[in-house]
């Protein structure tokens, strides 16, 4: 089957030999490293670069290019088998992106355009990390003048127009990405396909007493105690390692559970899973006329005053999130209350390696503080973002504390914080936030201080409660 591969870099213009390690996030970022064309099944490779150790990487072993391995692989990659057993490790990511020049079955397809075993892409296909558009999305501003050539190519309008399955739908409507659902789902040519070839894995899935974090069951839902270290509802790239999943078959239900809100896969606590589409519908209705109310335990590193503490969040998208003290237009009213706050010896040793906490460099740690906490508003990261802002971050959050710790050694360095400085330029301030972005660290790995104690809506007519935190739990 002809094929088109594209894969994105992110080089920051510099280029050294290593182990190849592809890395892409989204299609944003593309920008073309090397183009081969195969003598034996006549595509166009784009092959890229680490964004982390900044190496070159093959798109297949036929193509014309050397590559240097440290190790047995396919492609220049890590050697392929299935997908479970779970690896403890997650691998640095990988994403391909393709558009079909010859129709076929996706299975086949993918094994032929990325030499990739059988076994190994059902496995991606069953674990939902294959998705397709009827149409190749727009390139980015960062696209070469080759990648607009051929995406100019394969949405010209007569070539769309001699394409059945997007007659009646505009370009956007057919750009819109699906899920690959079967190993035998029919790929008409121009289609566009995104493989992410390296899931995000969540191994502690396989290491939970699922049937013990289950709180209720009921005809129309089910009360889960989240574990921290998991996700809801799955990722993009993972909806078989998840929280739906593993208590789906806990209970041995017939019909998958079903997503109705999200927390963080760092955060334990209750999450209400719906067995019905009709009650996920009638749930996202509670959530959205504000008739649910979540309680959390937030375990802080230093003391936090009762009351109402607000903020201002930037409205982009992505982590981490930025909070101001002052009102900014545009910016989302981020608001909690802290309910009571007392102090706790700081978690020990044994306890922080059990639940993989990390240390993220906070001076003291003789004692924290549990916080009770009401929240009033429901943004992402939302008590994290507060709390670190408010000099209090959460133990074990390697994002938010080592910001935390950068303001106190520069009170300055945030230019939203009470100690901001007064910026000449609209650049020196863009600028300025830039720094303080950077002074954030990635996402924690398994656990945080945090936990959603209690969820109740309808006036409390329902009321559900999580067990101990796992600062609490000693263990055995």
């Amino acid at each position: 089957m002809s094929s088109l591969s594209l894969a994105s870099i992110f080089a920051g213009g510099r280029r050294s030999l290593g182990p190849p390690v592809t890395v892409l996030r989204t299609l944003a970022s593309t920008h073309v490293c090397f183009v081969n064309k195969h003598q034996n099944n006549n595509s166009l490779a784009w092959f890229s670069l680490s964004s982390h150790k900044r190496t070159f990487g093959c798109g297949s072993s036929r193509a014309e290019v050397t590559c240097t391995t440290t190790s047995s692989s396919v492609n220049g990659y890590l050697d392929y088998d299935r997908l479970l057993p779970c690896p403890s490790q997650n691998r640095p990511p990988r994403v391909e992106h393709l558009v079909v020049l010859q129709e076929g079955p996706v299975l086949d397809y993918i094994c032929k355009a990325l030499d990739l075993p059988h076994l190994f892409v059902a496995d991606l296909i069953h674990f939902g990390a294959v998705h397709y558009a009827l149409v190749c999305p727009q390139p980015p501003p960062t696209a070469t003048p080759e990648q607009v050539r051929l995406f100019e190519e394969f949405t010209a309008p007569s070539v769309l127009k001699k394409r059945s399955s997007i007659k009646g739908k505009t370009v956007r409507e057919a750009q819109k990405t699906f899920r690959i659902t079967h190993v035998e789902q029919f790929l008409e040519a121009g289609t566009y396909l995104r493989v992410h070839v390296h899931p995000k894995r969540f191994p502690r899935c396989y290491d939970i007493d699922w049937k013990s974090r289950i709180i209720a069951v009921t005809e129309s839902y089910v009360v889960l105690d989240k574990p921290a270290g998991t996700s809801v509802g799955g990722t993009t790239d993972n909806i078989e390692e998840s929280c739906a999943t593993f208590a789906t078959r806990a209970l041995g239900l017939t019909t998958p559970l079903k997503t109705t809100h999200q927390i963080d896969n760092c955060t334990e606590g209750c999450v209400v899973l719906a067995r019905t589409r009709e009650y996920c519908s009638v749930f996202h209705g509670k959530i959205r006329d504000k008739k649910v109310k979540k309680l959390y335990l937030a375990l802080a590193a230093s003391p936090v005053p009762t009351g109402v503490i607000t903020h201002y969040m930037r409205p982009v998208n992505i982590a981490p999130r930025i909070v101001s003290e002052e009102f900014i237009e545009g910016w989302h009213l981020c608001q909690l209350e802290v309910l009571e706050c007392k102090k706790v010896p700081w978690p020990d040793a044994v306890t922080e390696e059990k639940y993989s906490v990390e240390d993220c460099g906070w001076p003291s740690k003789d004692y924290a503080y549990e916080c009770k906490i009401n929240l009033l508003t429901g943004r992402t990261h939302q008590i994290r973002a507060q709390l670190a802002a408010y000099g209090a971050p959460l133990v074990g959050d390697s994002m938010y504390m080592p910001a935390a710790i950068a303001e106190i050694a520069n009170p300055g360095v945030n230019p939203f914080g009470k100690y901001k400085k007064q910026y000449v330029s609209q650049d020196d301030q863009s600028l300025a936030t830039a720094e303080w972005v950077v002074q954030h660290g990635k996402e924690p790995n398994v656990a945080i201080g945090l936990q959603a104690c209690q969820i109740s809506w309808d006036d409390g007519k329902h009321i559900y409660k999580a067990g101990s935190p796992w600062w609490r739990c000693k263990p055995a």
